[in-house]
């Protein structure tokens, strides 16, 4: 589930607060990366359960509108098409999510204030209106309804957001508000391949694809960390008149990352370490500093060329 430009953004989060903390060991930092992971897969498994939290409280609408009708004697045709999704209640009997909930202490019980806005913003959807007057559906129906709800009501709504921001600070997590549109992603793969045939039993995404990328993310951390003096010695080299001082953390937090990865991953193309650090500095840093950050690694990019210490798949040209 963790693919390595995610790795990448967290090895960043971790290392502005690592350099941050004088004193801090090396072991701390990994500890702290390893944490971060995890955090970002209670989210997944979190967001997972949003389903049986949003079933259950369209139930209880139901069941509240029932109560009336019958008290005031009008007639009232249930409709429970969206309460008997037979996806939803699949997740909702998943055993490795339900197991795995209970251990981690995961639930939307702080957060049924998102959980009420999104039902509202659902309902007044045209495509969930075409679902629940539709005379029968498929479970392929049932599950694209989710995968709409996932993707398009939840990434836009403020009340989800506060939740987990309100729920991250309770349970110690962190970025899980920053982090959100991307488990998400991870979301929507997982209703893609949900089976029905499979029951119960239904695989879940894991924390990470292969062993692999695990051992990348540590070995990126530590790189980072034994070589920061060498690669604060490229950056400050390259700055071109700019006091170093001057130099946003962040940029050069992304900077060290990104030195570590072009200096000790060979097998991993340069074109693709490029990219995918200028995207973080897009995303974490001002909004100009990547052209910041692209001229300073073109420049120790060049120089290690010029010194024959740059050993990649693949080189710029001059």
């Amino acid at each position: 589930m963790i693919n390595r430009t995610l790795i990448r953004t967290k090895v960043v989060q971790t290392l502005f607060g690592y350099y941050q903390n004088e004193g801090s060991l090396p072991s701390e930092a990994r500890k702290q990366l390893l944490k971060s992971f995890a955090d970002t897969y209670d989210l997944y498994l979190l967001l997972l359960d949003f389903s049986s939290a949003l079933t259950t409280y369209a139930d209880e609408q139901l069941q509240e509108r029932i109560a009336r009708a019958q008290a005031t004697h009008t007639p009232l045709r249930p409709n429970r098409r969206f309460i008997k999704n037979r996806f939803a209640e699949q997740l909702f009997n998943n055993r490795r999510l339900r197991r795995e909930l209970e251990e981690r202490h995961l639930s939307w019980e702080a957060g049924m204030s998102a959980v009420k806005s999104v039902y509202l913003s659902l309902v007044a959807t045209e495509w969930y209106k075409q679902y629940m007057e539709q005379a029968e559906s498929d479970y392929e129906e049932d599950k694209r309804i989710w995968r709409r709800i996932y993707s398009e009501i939840l990434p836009a709504n403020e009340a989800v957001l506060s939740a987990l921001e309100e729920m991250e600070l309770e349970l110690d997590h962190f970025t899980w508000v920053i982090d959100m549109d991307v488990v998400l992603s991870y979301v929507v793969k997982t209703v893609r391949k949900f089976k029905e045939d499979e029951g119960v039993d239904q695989p879940l995404l894991e924390m990470f694809d292969s062993e692999d990328d695990l051992n990348f993310a540590n070995s990126l951390l530590m790189c980072a960390i034994q070589n920061r003096a060498e690669y604060d010695r490229l950056i400050d080299a390259n700055l071109k008149n700019w006091d170093p001082d001057r130099v946003a953390w962040m940029d050069r937090v992304i900077l060290i990352v990104a030195l570590a990865e072009i200096c000790n991953f060979p097998e991993i193309a340069l074109q693709i370490s490029l990219n995918e650090y200028i995207e973080i500095a897009k995303e974490y840093s001002g909004e100009k500093n990547y052209f910041f950050i692209n001229g300073i690694l073109d420049g120790i990019i060049r120089q290690l060329k010029r010194e024959d210490k740059l050993l990649k798949a693949e080189v710029m040209e001059d």
